[in-house]
């Protein structure tokens, strides 16, 4: 009986209001320390950081209260150096004051591999270590040795280059292939119309080796030698001659169209040769 009355005691009853205001005040004061804390309800749009400088990224980021971290580097030849390539999260991504972006950065310097082993490899072995090692293959050229396709030499701007030796990543490699120890021969392929790139393929593709390629007063810049084409070779392609493999094949490229044989003029050539 004694509990019940001071269950039901004005004493009671004021200390339990008392305690029930206390707890709503603190809930009160923890929800908005929550909102202000974890700023609901503010987003602000992620900025495209792409192609800036840690500096800049750092000036962007702090003005819009957001801060920034540099997870990874890589080496791409198509950004400027130095600059961002990749973030996360996505620009115009709506994140909250404070968060963090992870970027990528170009590196400044490029990116160094090893030089492996080619030497003796066949020609499709050596490609794939090749592009297993973040290198690309150059020119191909053959020499008279009884390993046919096999490698001979691997070669970095006419030189040598050893295993081990540390160089940039996508560097292209020259390799000199075995073209066997026989007399035999191939065809003169048709390199006419061909860019060099194109042509250099047909030549190492018939075992012949890339002479030496001559550009006509037509071709003024870097620009104008990407697309120059052949006009005329040595050996020169008459659809019959054949010479020993690796004989050296010398073009001379234009980009004046003028220079090159009709097609009429080409089919009356090929009867020509056909009837005699």
């Amino acid at each position: 009986m004694d509990f019940l009355r001071f269950l039901i005691s004005k004493t009671f009853l004021r200390h339990l209001a008392l305690a029930a205001a206390i707890s709503l005040i603190i809930l009160l004061v923890i929800l908005v320390w929550m909102k202000i804390y974890t700023h609901h309800g503010q987003a602000i749009a992620v900025p495209n950081l792409t192609g800036l400088t840690e500096e800049e990224v750092d000036d962007v980021v702090s003005s819009r209260r957001l801060d920034y971290e540099v997870i990874d580097s890589i080496f791409a030849d198509e950004m400027p150096r130095g600059t961002v390539v990749k973030q996360n999260p996505r620009p115009s991504s709506k994140v909250k004051v404070r968060r963090t972006i992870f970027v990528t950065m170009n590196a400044i310097n490029p990116e160094k591999v090893s030089m492996p082993n080619l030497v003796s490899l066949s020609d499709r072995q050596a490609i794939l270590a090749l592009e297993n090692a973040g290198l690309e293959l150059g020119e191909i050229s053959y020499q008279p040795d009884f390993a046919v396709n096999s490698v001979l030499q691997q070669n970095l701007n006419g030189t040598v280059i050893k295993e081990g030796t540390q160089i940039e990543k996508g560097t292209k490699i020259d390799l000199v292939l075995g073209m066997g120890l026989s007399n035999e021969t191939t065809t003169v392929p048709d390199l006419t119309g061909l860019d060099l790139n194109a042509a250099k393929s047909e030549i190492s593709g018939n075992f012949l080796n890339f002479g030496l390629a001559t550009f006509d007063q037509s071709v003024e810049n870097e620009e104008d030698s990407t697309i120059a084409f052949v006009y005329q070779q040595n050996p020169e392609y008459d659809g019959f001659s054949s010479v020993k493999k690796g004989v050296e094949v010398f073009l001379w490229l234009t980009v004046d169209s003028t220079l090159l044989p009709e097609a009429d003029t080409l089919l009356t050539d090929e009867y020509t040769n056909v009837q005699n």
